[in-house]
């Protein structure tokens, strides 16, 4: 299957340019003059890498970038921002946003061509972020979907999985029943913050030694649900 990458530049010309190279090389593209059009394309379709110009009308590319670094459905694609700026700080910026490199206008498509397969390179080689997490005697497996505890398989439903996943990945933090609901049942219909309740009861029934004495998943009275932050 071809990998798919998204162009996003309010200078058609630059787009036409970027997206005839790529599919030259055997690539698939899709493209967007602004960010918000962008948003829309990568919330209905899977990409491999986004090339992403830093100067956009709307939602301007580091807010972008940004944006996309920091949702769980976003985070693992690679970003190569493009600009026509080649001052330091633009850069700097760029990349502590979580862009994975930059490329100053102008370039030649050779350049681009190479940078793109560089950092795919790079991002196929690395382990993907938390692919087996390990907590105490739990592990948890993100490609799988498994969890064991000891080294036995624990059968858990796919939303308890998930929920365990949201959990274990944001430990220290504290979530109440609405903030779970909105992350982890996003966006399902006729879902009451009591079936958290209900999530959390039978997840430590499987996963806990005493579920009534829980190691693993505590709950902050008043407030709500952790996974400690010392595990």
């Amino acid at each position: 299957m071809k990998q798919k990458i998204l162009v996003v530049d309010d200078e058609k010309d630059i787009l036409e340019l970027i997206s005839y190279n790529l599919k030259k090389e055997g690539f698939e593209t899709a493209s967007s003059t602004n960010g918000e059009d962008a948003v829309d394309l990568i919330k209905r379709d899977t990409f491999n890498l986004i090339i992403l110009d830093l100067m956009l009308p709307g939602i301007q590319g580091m807010e972008l970038c940004k944006m996309l670094k920091s949702s769980d459905d976003t985070s693992s694609i690679p970003i190569i921002m493009l600009t026509a700026k080649n001052e330091e700080i633009d850069k700097v910026l760029g990349l502590e946003t979580g862009a994975d490199d930059y490329i100053t206008k102008p370039f030649s498509p050779r350049e681009l061509i190479a940078r793109v397969k560089a950092v795919l390179r790079r991002t196929r080689e690395k382990p993907a972020k938390d692919r087996v997490i390990k907590i105490v005697d739990l592990e948890i497996n993100t490609d799988t979907y498994q969890v064991k505890k000891r080294g036995r398989l624990i059968k858990l439903s796919a939303t308890e999985f998930k929920l365990l996943v949201y959990l274990v990945q944001r430990k220290g933090r504290v979530f109440n029943r609405d903030m779970l609901l909105n992350g982890v049942w996003k966006d399902e219909t006729f879902v009451e913050p009591r079936t958290v309740d209900v999530h959390i009861r039978r997840l430590r029934a499987q996963i806990e030694d005493d579920p009534s004495a829980p190691v693993y998943i505590k709950t902050r009275r008043g407030i709500g649900y952790c996974v400690d932050g010392e595990l």
